[in-house]
This record gives C-alpha cells, structure tokens and sequence, in this order.
C-alpha cells in the first residue's frame, strides 16, 4: 500500500568501471533496502559511449529506475551520494569513469534550483542514454520545465541526433 506521504521519483543510474551491469544491480538493492524507498521498476540496460570527461573511457551502461520515497528531494540526494559512496565511487574529476553514478532526474512535478540540487536534472533532456532508459519506464511524464513528455524529449533528441 502507498503511503500519502510517498513521492514519485526517477533517477538514472550509469556505470563503466568494474562489473558494471553487478554495480547497477547492487545499487538498485541498496536503494530498495532502505525503509524510506521502493524500487518501482527499472529500464533494461543500454550500452553507449561515454560523454565529456577523459578519453580511452570504456562504455557506459546506463539505466533508469523508478522510485517511491518518503525522503524529501534532498534527503533522497544524499541517500543517492550515500550509496555511490558504498559501491567505491570517488570524485577525483568532473566525468571521470565511475563505479556508479546515481542522478536524481525528477521528483514529482517539483522545481528546485539549489547550488547542491537541481530538479528536473538540468542535463537529462540533453542526453539519449538518460531519456532512453527513462522513457522506457516513463514515456508520458511530463518534464515540468519543458512541458513535454519523456517520449517526446527523446523523440526530438533522435530526430536531431543528439547525444
């Protein structure tokens, strides 16, 4: 049963160093340990190139999960920093390959713009291997900036083949 005080989150969860498709899958166990959080569903596993940061980066495996929370925005951002932390993600450089990357993409249909925090994730509607995996499992949320749906952000992304 959800709990009124629930939210609806979605993040994307990306990894290219070690086993990466196991570090995606341990991330999502954490989070779906935690008492404050339930993993909905998740997409399936896309591959893609790395983008920005240093060269010679192996390949990413990226996906998008949904979530109820009874965190707030900022509590669930630090739980999401919490588990990259456990799972060996050090922050030496801006892009650098990691172990996992958990980005938190929406919360609700809220707008928050903090140094520490931004919701709607200021870079997803950029970015196919983000609106991939999240339209799979959210094609007709509405970006609450943008105000076009999931599918409709990753339509336009294809159609101008953008990465």
């Amino acid at each position: 049963m959800v709990s009124p005080s629930e939210k609806t989150a979605y993040i994307a969860l990306g990894s290219n160093l070690g086993p990466r498709a196991r570090n995606i899958s341990r991330a999502l166990a954490l989070l779906e340990h935690s008492p404050f959080i339930s993993v909905i569903c998740h997409s399936r596993l896309i591959e893609t190139s790395p983008v920005g940061g240093p060269a010679q980066q192996d390949n990413y495996l990226n996906a998008a999960a949904r979530l109820r929370s009874r965190y707030s925005p900022e509590e669930l951002l630090g739980f999401l920093l919490k588990v990259e932390k456990q799972l060996g993600r050090t922050r030496k450089q801006k892009w650098a390959p990691r172990t996992i990357d958990l980005d938190l993409l929406l919360f609700e249909q809220q707008i928050i713009d903090q140094p520490y925090l931004k919701v709607p994730h200021p870079l997803m509607h950029q970015r196919i291997f983000v609106m991939q995996p999240l339209a799979e499992i959210a094609p007709e949320i509405i970006h609450p900036i943008l105000k076009k749906s999931n599918l409709q952000i990753l339509q336009d992304l294809l159609e101008n083949d953008n990465i």
